[in-house]
């Protein structure tokens, strides 16, 4: 599994957990950032995951095909939480989780 055939996938994941980090940040500056609590474990969780993900592609690892499955579950899940709120930083994240996931899933042949 070569670096370069992967790209959109790594750059995918990593623009999604650039925009899970600012979403996570932006929820902790609602005015009712409990009411964020959800959003906020999920974007720490998928920016981690999307992040290692990334690695796993840009080595080669013989586990990215298992990672990217998880990886898009995750943002899936993501997708879901932070399209329930109307702030635009959720919004953002959650279009960003879907395409990630796309890509994630072309990488894998799903």
């Amino acid at each position: 599994m070569s670096h370069s055939a992967n790209q959109s996938c790594i750059d995918a994941c990593n623009a999604c957990a650039d925009a899970c980090d600012h979403c996570t940040s932006a929820c902790l500056q609602e005015a009712n950032c409990t009411a964020m609590a959800r959003c906020i474990q999920m974007t720490i969780d998928c920016a981690a995951l999307c992040r290692l993900a990334a690695s796993f592609l840009a080595r080669g690892s013989d586990h990215a095909k298992a990672l990217c499955e998880l990886c898009a579950a995750v943002c899936d899940a993501c997708a879901a939480e932070c399209g329930k709120h109307q702030h635009q930083h959720c919004q953002d994240c959650a279009a960003a989780c879907r395409r990630c996931a796309e890509e994630c899933r072309r990488m894998i042949g799903a």
